[in-house]
């Protein structure tokens, strides 16, 4: 369960560096994102409570007070906590001048935990980006600013983890017997999900049977390499169906479905709702949730 304010915008006025988009969401035990990768750079802050965001074999259990970086085309995961899960705003960026921006900051591929006292102050931001929806060229320019303005108080206080956030978190390196073979597949199943790929070629490529991966993903992952193929592909088609005007069949296609109905009942059974119900829904809870007043995405917050 999520309850989520969601602010997107499809057709940016600027080309070096512009908010893609911006939200903020109120997660329930365990919920989830991914695995998954994204289009953007995304700067995730966490408001309250705790969750876990994993990506390159490594775990990083995050607190209030910490935020962490999304970078473009990089399989992630995250999770909310079972006993305090987190709330957390978010911004997206593009735009060919967005990688050095991020440098700006102090993060990079190597660097993607930071810590910020200044998180009243982003939230803040952020929820003034949510009550600008309106794609004037008089609120584009405002957004622009705003955004810059959310990375001004990053580059002025964000402290850089160097470390791992506990002790049980894996690396997946030389010390795990498993580690290369994720790394591979994960390489694998990103550049390769759309041709339609099944558990047997991911096996192939690696080199094992099938037996021998299934024993790999759940002990590393904690679940099978059929479930895990299948919930990439539908996180990238729920990104589809928001964020393009592609059909439904296309979407289908391009994520490795080879037809219609196998696609709606794999989304449907990871969803509870069929393509267009889901791609209806989401565009008309977002309607409804940007019409929010500042006083109601505040109670929100502090609830």
């Amino acid at each position: 369960m999520e309850d989520s304010y969601v602010l997107q915008l499809q057709k940016p006025k600027f080309r070096e560096f512009y908010l893609s988009y911006s939200g903020y969401a109120q997660c329930g035990p365990l919920h989830c994102y991914g695995p998954a990768s994204r289009p953007h750079y995304l700067i995730h802050f966490v408001v309250k409570g705790k969750g876990m965001y994993q990506v390159s074999g490594q775990k990083h259990y995050l607190t209030a007070g910490q935020g962490f970086l999304i970078e473009p085309g990089t399989q992630t995961f995250y999770q909310a906590d079972k006993d305090d899960p987190w709330s957390y705003i978010w911004i997206g960026v593009g735009g060919t001048n967005a990688g050095k921006y991020i440098r700006d900051i102090g993060l990079n591929s190597e660097q993607l935990i930071f810590r910020s006292e200044s998180g009243e102050e982003l939230k803040k931001i952020v929820l003034d980006i949510l009550k600008h929806t309106e794609s004037t060229t008089s609120n584009l320019y405002y957004l622009q600013g705003r955004l810059y303005d959310f990375f001004s108080v990053l580059t002025k206080d964000v402290v850089i983890d160097t470390y791992l956030s506990n002790s049980r978190e894996k690396k997946y390196g030389s010390e795990n017997k498993y580690g290369e073979y994720i790394k591979e597949a994960m390489a694998f199943i990103k550049n390769e999900y759309a041709c339609g790929i099944g558990v047997q070629e991911l096996a192939e490529h690696l080199n094992v049977n099938r037996s021998y991966l299934y024993t790999i993903f759940m002990n590393e992952l904690h679940i099978s390499p059929k479930d895990f193929l299948q919930k990439y592909r539908i996180t990238r088609a729920r990104e589809l169906l928001v964020l393009t005007e592609l059909s439904v069949e296309s979407i289908g296609k391009s994520c490795g479905y080879g037809n219609a109905e196998r696609f709606a009942r794999a989304f449907k059974h990871e969803t509870g709702l069929t393509p267009t119900q889901f791609r209806r829904q989401d565009r008309s809870k977002n309607r409804r949730n940007l019409e929010v007043s500042e006083d109601g995405l505040e109670q929100l917050i502090n609830s």
